[in-house]
């Protein structure tokens, strides 16, 4: 019995797959990091010791879930 050749997956299928997991990692962990970054920032900047960090790390976390959202909808 031959293999049926639409069940089979393709090399490049994984490779996509895999570009598309990382591209989603790396847009998460850099909008947090952005988030983090600015709001130790503007607390050394301003005197306003873990009000800003929180804050901003909360924005970088709406951020990065805005992104996934967009990614994942150009699918």
């Amino acid at each position: 019995m031959k293999p049926d050749p639409k069940n089979e997956k393709k090399p490049n299928e994984m490779f996509v797959a895999l570009s598309f997991l990382s591209h989603i990692g790396i847009t998460m962990a850099i909008c947090v990091f952005i988030g983090v970054m600015l709001g130790r920032f503007l607390d050394g900047l301003l005197g306003t010791a873990p009000l800003l960090l929180i804050i901003c790390s909360l924005l970088g976390a709406a951020a990065s879930f805005k992104a996934l959202y967009d990614i994942a909808s150009k699918k």
